[in-house]
């Protein structure tokens, strides 16, 4: 299966789109790396989000969404399946947001979730 016929277990707004294709031009990501999106254990509610780049891993899956390559390693789909990444511009708030809705509880600063 390629990485077109997979559905993404996560989905991009286009602001959060817009803002990571920023972030690829200016920081000059090489070739051969995309979003990284996945989890990992801890944080205050029990696990993190993690989102960055990198290059693709023997467990990955590759999706596409929005026109960015994403990587995400087939462990971590279980915990973001439905998750929509956004992000934020304002005074209030700035950077990536996840909605989950498989979290049961969430941190405060929303960096962390419990399922």
């Amino acid at each position: 299966m390629s990485a077109t016929t997979l559905q993404a277990p996560i989905q991009l707004t286009p602001r959060a789109a817009q803002e990571i294709r920023k972030i690829m031009q200016t920081k000059q990501i090489p070739e051969g790396y995309a979003l990284r999106v996945g989890v990992r254990g801890g944080g205050c509610s029990g696990m993190s989000y993690l989102l960055g780049f990198d290059r693709k891993r023997e467990y990955d899956l590759e999706f596409e969404v929005e026109g960015i390559t994403i990587y995400m390693d087939r462990r971590h789909g279980l915990y973001l399946m439905g998750t929509t990444i956004d992000y934020h511009d304002g005074l209030n708030a700035r950077g990536f947001v996840f909605n989950n809705p498989n979290a049961t509880q969430t941190c405060g600063c929303g960096s962390s979730f419990a399922v």
